[in-house]
């Protein structure tokens, strides 16, 4: 029986190997950084030995973008064993993926696909996430992505499809915020009905990072500051929650470490209104 991921409510940023030296060589005040887990899992890939160093001075979150968890073929089970080493090494915070796919047969997408929000798919979901939480030998959380287009024919909402899967599977959820005001743009649903339709005693980690505007659709970029929309709805959310950890998440056009510490202020001081 897999217990749950202890309340965590501290504040953290993602970790980049940009900002290396200043987490290595400073004191930089945050309660926890979050990786992902794939830059330490390959051949050739970011050094552990960095991370291990790291992890002496943080908690470490481990986040995933290649377990496919809406793979209809099921998990890949040298993926899941190679995770395992990590997450066995690390002894990280959390181990957490999305709610989408990514591969087919030997092929890869680099991408976060959506999956049809079915009984059909929702079946294919939680079987995938009890053979993920039985390999690691723990409490998986799994986080809502953004989304571009939707599948004809769905038979319940995202946020539905989500409490079901929580429900059946007793996984634990990271609620990123910025992919709901963009999947809400996008698609035209109320992100407030997202947050209303969210088992909160389920979230123990929430996302912020900023997006950009394409041509017709939000684009989740992660290479922007955080924009007033996402902030107001983060109030809304973090008023719904319990204990939770909250980060900023930034991939591309890295500022300052400044900036990013900055921003999880602003991300402090706001829960601390609610």
């Amino acid at each position: 029986m897999l217990t749950s991921n202890p309340p965590f409510s501290g504040y953290g940023l993602g970790l980049r190997k940009e900002h290396y030296c200043d987490f290595l060589e400073t004191s930089v005040p945050v309660d926890f950084v979050e990786v992902i887990s794939e830059n330490f899992m390959v051949a050739g890939g970011q050094p552990r030995h960095i991370l291990r160093q790291i992890r002496a001075r943080h908690p470490v979150a481990l986040h995933g973008v290649s377990m496919s968890i809406g793979s209809a073929e099921g998990l890949d089970p040298h993926y899941l064993q190679r995770l395992k080493a990590l997450v066995d090494e690390i002894e990280p915070l959390f181990v957490s993926d999305h709610l989408s796919w990514s591969r087919r047969g030997n092929f890869n997408a680099h991408d976060l696909l959506p999956v049809p929000y079915t009984e059909e798919a929702l079946d294919r979901v939680c079987a995938n996430i009890h053979q993920a939480q039985e390999v690691l030998g723990r409490t998986l959380l799994v986080e809502n992505p953004s989304s571009y287009l939707a599948f004809d024919g769905a038979s319940m909402s995202e946020w539905d499809f989500i409490a079901a899967m929580a429900r059946r599977t007793g996984c634990e959820l990271l609620l990123d915020v910025n992919n709901v005001f963009v999947s809400a743009s996008n698609h035209g649903f109320d992100a407030l009905a997202f947050l209303a339709g969210m088992p909160a005693e389920r979230v123990r980690q929430v996302h912020l990072a900023g997006h950009s505007q394409g041509r017709a659709l939000l684009i989740d970029s992660h290479d922007r500051p955080v924009c007033a929309g996402v902030w107001e709805l983060y109030a809304h959310a973090i008023a719904l929650l319990g204990p939770v950890a909250v980060m900023i998440e930034r991939d591309d056009e890295l500022p300052p470490l400044a900036e990013l510490l900055q921003e999880l202020s602003t991300a402090r001081a706001l829960a601390a209104q609610q």
